[in-house]
């Protein structure tokens, strides 16, 4: 081919692969993607709304650096979320022993196959080995699962009276309880959660202020795992704010106070829970990583009583 008939780069255009060239002559950067700036939202009976509010505040990770948007809970949103928990309550303690393990179970192996986005998480917050507490989240409630069908052996008994009389006393699930988790994001979150409604109850979680993300990933795991909405219903935001309204609640049976640091915050939930005589659990600080025990099993179960003549 003659020079002449050398077709010239402008002529034959720019082929693929070729460099993009700005007016100077030099390449041209492609532009910066601009990132999605995600609020996470409340999990209320099984679906995940806005706060009616209108609020969120902003999540940082443990250096400073954004993270996400956080609905900020509001009273009528934990009155939501209590109108849900007693609407789900009939139906999940009437279910079976066996079958509500079966769920935590499910919940479980949800978790683990999405360990990878809440070692991510909980990294961020600043947690130290965050695949390890994943692991131990996950084994905490494979362990609660399996006490799903024997804690009413353990908890119940037949008591021997001077008569003619069967005296029999097995526990039943005290109803809606409301949860202030602590600042342990992921396992403490699961540990507090766990026994509450492995046992028949239904709860409201108020979550970690200062990092709530991996506690609306959870919520994801709630929702695919076949736990029924309304069993488990998480709100985010202040827990000086909604606690002593939760507290107040002639509708919620029980308060764990787990999470509350704040000794002020904690006499007056207690005060406000003294109105409607409900049951209030306040341990003292917790070693998340021991051994759970059962205290937190038996903490939400009320004791019946039944009395049957013999011979009949």
């Amino acid at each position: 081919m003659s020079k002449t008939e050398r077709p010239s780069r402008a002529r034959a255009g720019r082929q693929a692969g070729d460099p993009v060239e700005d007016r100077t002559g030099e390449p041209a950067r492609e532009p910066a993607r601009l990132a999605v700036r995600k609020t996470y939202k409340l999990y209320i009976g099984g679906a995940f709304p806005r706060s009616e509010s209108g609020r969120s505040y902003a999540v940082a990770s443990s250096r400073g650096d954004f993270l996400a948007n956080a609905s900020r809970a509001s009273r009528k949103d934990a009155r939501d979320a209590v109108t849900a928990a007693r609407k789900a309550f009939g139906g999940w303690s009437g279910a079976t022993a066996y079958n509500r393990g079966q769920i935590l179970y499910r919940v479980a192996e949800m978790l683990e196959g999405r360990r990878a986005q809440f070692t991510a998480e909980l990294a961020e917050a600043g947690t130290k080995k965050a695949g390890e507490v994943v692991d131990a989240a996950v084994d905490r409630l494979v362990w609660y699962a399996g006490w799903s069908d024997k804690i009413a052996a353990v908890a119940g008994s037949s008591n021997p009276v001077a008569g003619p009389y069967f005296n029999l006393s097995s526990p039943e699930p005290t109803g809606v309880v409301a949860v202030v988790a602590p600042d342990e994001p992921l396992l403490g979150l699961v540990s507090v959660i766990a026994p509450v409604i492995v046992t028949g109850n239904t709860c409201v979680v108020i979550a970690s202020e200062r990092a709530p993300l991996p506690s609306i990933t959870l919520a994801e795991v709630l929702a695919t795992s076949d736990l029924p909405g309304g069993v488990v219903n998480i709100l985010t935001g202040s827990a000086a704010e909604i606690a002593p309204w939760l507290a107040a609640h002639m509708d919620v049976n029980a308060l764990d106070l787990t999470g509350v640091t704040d000794e002020g915050l904690a006499i007056a939930c207690e005060q406000a829970a003294a109105e409607n005589l409900k049951r209030v659990f306040r341990p003292a600080a917790t070693d998340w990583s021991a051994d759970p025990g059962t205290r937190r099993l038996t903490a939400f179960l009320e004791t019946k009583t039944v009395w049957h003549p013999t011979g009949i």
